[in-house]
């Protein structure tokens, strides 16, 4: 009896993993297309019953997960011509990308603090899960160009670094413009003031992300090569 749950847990582990190559490239096709028109899907869906959510893409949470190890995988291909400085507790791939995914949540998550201050919603687990569910689909395509920057900007040819950049900044116009929009229609604020406070904490998340990493990196022993 045990092996056949065995058995079925293998069979569900599989299809779930075998649909992500369809449902992943579907889901960032649709995020990049129609980005407001997926943040208003995210919230669409925490409304059905669990077994309904996200039947035809993946879930935000893990759509963002999946980018990071997209992203961590091109890292790796990459390590051998550009080897790096990690400190101990970094060390190991699966430590490197639970930081990586704390780290680039905090992106979705201060967006939804400040829809939720300025809107006067009171602040719980059940009132952060929307926007932050919704954050999370236009936070990826930016994360993955964030995670790209960082792998080729050790590298030593400056075509590929400049490269990094020019994909950077256009991910990080595409962030601010995109949530712009989506403060400005959902606080009824003016562009301008909707771009200030989106660019605002797009540098806030930078900084609690880096003042993380050093964190880690200078308080939590000496580094390792990569």
């Amino acid at each position: 009896m045990d092996f056949m749950r065995l058995l079925k847990s293998l069979e569900e582990l599989l299809y779930e993993l075998a649909s992500w190559l369809l449902f992943y490239p579907l889901t960032m096709w649709r995020t990049l297309r129609r980005p407001t028109a997926m943040m208003r899907y995210a919230d669409v869906e925490l409304a059905d019953t669990q077994a309904e959510q996200y039947i035809d893409t993946l879930s935000p949470p893990l759509f963002l997960l999946i980018t990071l190890l997209l992203a961590h995988g091109i890292e790796l291909s990459l390590r051998d011509a550009a080897p790096w400085v990690l400190p101990a507790i970094l060390a190991s791939d699966s430590n490197l990308l639970i930081f990586r995914g704390v780290a680039f949540s905090i992106f979705p998550l201060l967006m939804s603090l400040k829809m939720l201050r300025h809107r006067g919603i009171r602040l719980d687990r059940h009132t952060l899960k929307p926007p932050f569910y919704s954050q999370c689909y236009v936070a990826a395509p930016f994360a993955f160009s964030f995670s790209l920057l960082g792998s080729l900007s050790r590298m030593h040819n400056p075509t590929v670094v400049a490269s990094g950049m020019v994909i950077f900044a256009i991910s990080l116009i595409w962030y601010v413009v995109i949530e712009t929009r989506w403060f400005a229609s959902h606080l009824k604020l003016s562009t301008g003031r909707a771009a200030f406070m989106v660019i605002v904490t797009v540098c806030q998340a930078i900084l609690i992300m880096f003042l993380a990493g050093a964190a880690i990196v200078y308080g939590l022993g000496s580094g390792i090569t990569r």
